[in-house]
């Protein structure tokens, strides 16, 4: 635990470090944040995007697969409280730009209320909005008396049959009456947000840039990007150059513009053209240096880069009652391990469930595992009038006599996992829980646990052990503690029940250490692994 505390104190350090050497206008724009919101590269994050929901009302073919998805329970969704209570948490340390997403954000009933509540918090200053326009029409007069002053709305073609086809649904006089109101209603620029597709829309680019002559337009071109379930391939992807190249057959002459210090979208425009357009560059040339993003997933995780696959539970977290200097311990480490820039592999959630655009360091555990052993002496027995050792004929029990067998060399070894989820994993892994240590702790009950297993287990015997040790391990993927032991003794009968023994009292050690910020801890896999010595030796598939 002491190479994970100096790992705290080093990033801590290094954050301080990359920040003296940024320049003055870099310098100028972190000192209105707060240092837990400044990674180790110096990148100041104020900038904050929360998915509402992950349920949309169109089936973009890109976001969502054909099949269709599974969605997260209501109850594992953000609330309107916890998102709110988060907004304010964040713009507290420095935040001035929340956008809402989705899913489509519109769906949300709650919305207005939550708008409403955030929109009074001191030191916000854009309240923004992504959404595929489709019911924008209905309800963007409310919006904007709610204190929305920032829109993009979603849109991938012009031709109303295309737009059918990508969205599987026929909605397209919807989506352009809304970004005639929105225009009307003063959101400008109004920022059009298109995903270039190969063999879809990348003929529509010079009518997209055309759009702009006489609207106060910002449209972006997006590159095509991979997520679970888009079946994304480079074939598919139009890159910025070829955009670009597109663009200039139709308007040789364009006018390369300025772009702001955390702008992702490169600016062009046409001379004399109202409005403007761009290229978010996700894939060519990406723009991770000047990254300023951070992400509230629907159901309450937080992501510090799109691409990346880490994801740290805020929700589990608050549901728990901690306090808030522990909840800005856990934003500031997850925001202190951003990387310097994303892999562009290829996403493991679907579009919809993270929100770029358009759109658990904790994956799901997986409940049910399949599990199968083998001995390598005798098979399994099919023997169904087989008799228990511990029962005599009558069915009364009994301890089995083994003072006629010969005393061998015996070995055992056993493995249990306790799966702590992300908080309390991530405070077992800095050495931050109140009782102590916990991995040491838990060690020495292990091996206490073995020498008095036949004082625990009523028809154990007492066997003469030579030697006990656990190995307690890390598993950051499934946020688990994996304990292993190893039992061995010279005697009439195994060491099973001592190394079952010693990894059960060790899990619960750790689960007793724990309880205390996590009710949702679960001991699972107890099973013996290996056992050598006596008439027959077993070595599980799984080992």
């Amino acid at each position: 635990m002491i190479s994970n505390n100096y790992l705290f104190y080093f990033l801590k350090n290094a954050t301080k470090l990359c920040r003296e050497s940024h320049t003055k206008a870099q310098s100028i724009q972190n000192n209105i944040v707060s240092p837990r919101l400044v990674d180790t590269f110096g990148r100041g994050h104020n900038y904050l995007r929360i998915s509402l929901t992950e349920r949309c009302n169109l089936r973009c073919q890109y976001c969502m697969p054909a099949e269709g998805v599974t969605l997260s329970p209501k109850s594992h969704l953000l609330t309107g409280d916890e998102i709110v209570n988060l907004s304010s948490l964040f713009v507290k340390l420095g935040v001035s730009k929340i956008r809402f997403t989705g899913g489509e954000p519109l769906i949300r009933k709650d919305l207005i209320e939550i708008m409403k509540s955030i929109s009074a918090l001191k030191g916000l200053e854009t309240i923004a909005l992504t959404t595929n326009g489709l019911v924008l029409h209905h309800k963007i007069q409310e919006l904007k008396e709610s204190g929305l002053n920032a829109l993009n709305i979603s849109l991938d073609t012009l031709v109303p049959e295309k737009f059918q086809f990508i969205t599987r649904l026929n909605g397209y006089k919807n989506v352009m009456k809304s970004i005639d109101l929105a225009l009307e209603m003063g959101f400008v620029p109004l920022k059009l947000n298109c995903v270039v597709m190969n063999g879809f829309n990348e003929d529509e680019l010079s009518d997209f840039v055309k759009l702009t002559e006489n609207k106060n337009l910002d449209v972006r071109f997006i590159e095509y990007s991979p997520f679970g379930g888009n079946k994304w391939n480079d074939k598919k992807m139009v890159s910025y150059a070829e955009m670009l190249k597109l663009i200039q057959v139709e308007y040789p002459e364009l006018e390369r513009l300025t772009d702001k210090p955390n702008d992702t979208s490169k600016a062009y425009k046409v001379p004399g053209f109202k409005g403007q357009f761009g290229f978010i560059t996700s894939m060519t040339e990406n723009f991770c240096s000047s990254c300023n993003r951070l992400r509230i997933t629907a159901d309450g995780n937080l992501k510090v880069c799109l691409f990346g696959k880490e994801e740290i539970s805020l929700r589990d977290a608050m549901r728990q009652n901690v306090s808030e200097d522990v909840l800005l311990d856990m934003i500031s480490t997850a925001v202190f391990a951003k990387k310097k820039r994303h892999a562009g592999d290829k996403q493991d959630k679907e579009m919809y469930l993270i929100a770029p655009y358009k759109l658990n360091l904790y994956p799901v555990l997986n409940q049910i595992t399949l599990r199968t052993s083998f001995s390598t002496k005798n098979p399994p027995t099919t023997n169904k009038e087989q008799n228990l050792a511990h029962t005599n004929q009558k069915g009364e029990f009994k301890m089995v006599d083994i003072s006629l067998k010969s005393e061998t060399t015996r070995t055992a070894e056993a493995e249990a996992r306790v799966c702590l989820g992300p908080f309390a994993f991530q405070l077992v892994q800095q050495n931050k829980i109140k009782k102590g240590d916990v991995l040491t702790v838990a060690n020495l009950a292990g091996v206490m646990a073995a020498k008095r297993t036949s004082d625990l287990i009523p028809l154990c015997h007492n066997i003469k052990i030579n030697h006990v040790s656990l190995q307690l391990t890390l598993d950051c993927g499934e946020n688990e503690v994996i304990i292993k032991s190893c039992v061995k003794s010279v005697d009439k009968t195994g060491a099973e029940m001592e190394a079952l023994t010693a990894v059960s009292i060790a899990a619960l050690t750790v689960y007793d250490m724990c309880k205390a910020v996590s009710k949702d801890i679960t001991i699972r896999y107890v099973k013996l692994l290996l056992k050598t010595g006596g008439k027959s030796d077993f070595i599980s598939s799984n080992k």
